[in-house]
C-alpha cells in the first residue's frame, strides 16, 4: 500500500486556509472591500478540509473494523483539547469583558464555549460526531451499501439545511447551528466515496473510478464555478465562510480535482512540517492573533505589515507552544498532539 500523498496537500491547504481566513477577521477591522472578499474565496474551504481529512485517513487505515478503544482514544485527543482550549479563550473574554458596560458572568461565559461551542473550536464537535459515525458505519456494516446515492442525498440535505437556516434566519445559542451534522454530512460520505474507489495498491489507476468522478475531477468545472463565484463576490452576493450553500459544490468539485491531480506527486518538507504542527496551529493561532493585537495596535502600523507581524507571531507561537506541549504525553494531550508525519 502507498502512502496517500494527497492527503499531506490537503491538510497543509486545510490548516493555511483557516490560519488566513482568521488572519483576514483582524484585517477587515481596518480594510474591508471586495479585495479581502475575494482573498476568502478559497479559505473558505479550510474547516471541510479538516472533516474531510479526519474520515478519510481512518476510512483508509481502518476499512472494515475499527480497533478497541477508538472512540477513547478520539476523545481522549480531540475532546479534551476541546475543554482546555475552551477554558483559555473562555476565561479570555471573561476577562476582557468584566471592564466593559455589559460584563457577563463566568459561568453563563463558559456555558457559550463548553455547551454551545461559541468559539472555533467547534469544528472538533463536528469531528467527534464524525468519528461515533463511523464507528457506527462499520459496526452496523454499512459499508456494504453504495455511498454513492448517499452522496448525493447527503449533498442535497446539507444545502438544504444551510439554505433554510439562513431563509428563515434561525437563531441558536453559540455556534449551535454551526455543530448540527446535517450542516456537514456531505463530506463525510464524499469522503466514503472516495476511499472506495481509491487505487490503495500501486497498481491502482484512475481509470478504475466512476465515469462522473473523472468527469466533475476535471479542472474545467472547477475553474468554471470559480469563475461564477468570483462574479457573484463582484455583485456582492455572497457571505463569505464554510457554512455556505455555494460552499458545497465548491468543495466537491475542489476535492475531487484535487485527490485526482495531487495522487503520487511526494509532499515537500515544507508541507509535512505544517502537517506536524498543523493540530496546534488550528487550536491557537487566534490567541496568538491577540496578543499580537495587544501589542502592535498603538503603533498605528501600515496594513502589509500589520498583516506580517500577525503571521509571524500567530504561526511563530502556535508552533512553540505546540512543541513545547508534546515534550510530555500529558502536554500532548491537552495541547493537541503532535502529528507523526513521515
Amino acid at each position: 500500500m502507498r502512502k496517500v500523498e494527497e492527503i499531506y496537500w490537503l491538510r497543509a491547504y486545510g490548516c493555511i486556509a483557516v490560519f488566513l481566513f482568521h488572519l483576514l477577521d483582524h484585517v477587515n477591522q481596518r480594510l474591508d472591500n471586495v479585495a479581502t472578499d475575494l482573498m476568502r474565496l478559497p479559505l473558505v474551504l479550510g474547516t471541510p478540509i479538516f472533516l474531510f481529512i479526519s474520515v478519510f485517513v481512518f476510512a483508509v487505515r481502518y476499512d472494515k473494523s475499527v480497533p478497541e478503544g477508538f472512540l477513547t482514544q478520539r476523545v481522549k485527543y480531540v475532546m479534551v483539547p476541546y475543554f482546555v482550549y475552551g477554558f483559555i479563550y473562555s476565561t479570555a473574554e471573561w476577562l476582557s469583558q468584566k471592564t466593559s458596560d455589559e460584563p457577563v458572568g463566568f459561568v453563563a461565559n463558559a456555558i457559550e464555549y463548553y455547551v454551545y461551542a461559541g468559539w472555533h473550536g467547534y469544528f472538533l464537535i463536528i469531528a467527534m460526531q464524525f468519528y461515533v459515525a463511523y464507528w457506527l458505519f462499520t459496526r452496523w456494516q454499512l459499508w456494504r451499501l453504495n455511498p454513492v446515492p448517499w452522496l448525493w442525498g447527503a449533498c442535497v440535505i446539507s444545502m438544504a439545511y444551510w439554505g433554510l437556516a439562513y431563509w428563515f434566519d434561525v437563531d441558536l445559542p453559540g455556534y449551535l447551528l454551526w455543530i448540527a451534522p446535517l450542516g456537514w454530512i456531505y463530506v463525510f460520505f464524499l469522503a466514503l466515496v472516495l476511499v472506495r474507489y481509491y487505487p490503495l495498491a500501486p497498481e491502482g489507476v484512475l481509470a478504475e473510478r466512476p465515469t462522473w468522478m473523472q468527469q466533475l475531477a476535471h479542472p474545467a468545472w472547477l475553474v468554471l464555478l470559480v469563475a461564477l463565484l468570483i462574479a457573484a463576490t463582484f455583485a456582492g452576493w455572497l457571505a463569505f465562510s464554510s457554512k455556505e450553500v455555494w460552499v458545497i459544490p465548491f468543495f466537491v468539485l475542489f476535492t475531487l480535482c484535487a485527490m485526482r491531480y495531487l495522487a503520487g506527486r511526494p509532499a515537500p518538507l515544507w508541507v509535512r512540517h505544517i502537517n506536524a504542527y498543523s493540530f496546534g496551529i488550528y487550536l491557537a493561532h487566534p490567541m496568538f492573533f491577540v496578543l499580537a493585537d495587544l501589542v502592535v495596535e498603538p503603533l498605528s502600523l501600515p496594513i502589509g505589515v500589520y498583516a506580517l507581524v500577525l503571521i509571524v507571531v500567530g504561526l511563530v507561537g502556535s508552533v512553540a507552544l505546540n512543541k513545547l506541549a508534546n515534550t510530555t504525553t500529558l502536554g500532548a494531550m491537552l495541547f493537541g498532539k503532535r502529528l507523526k508525519v513521515r
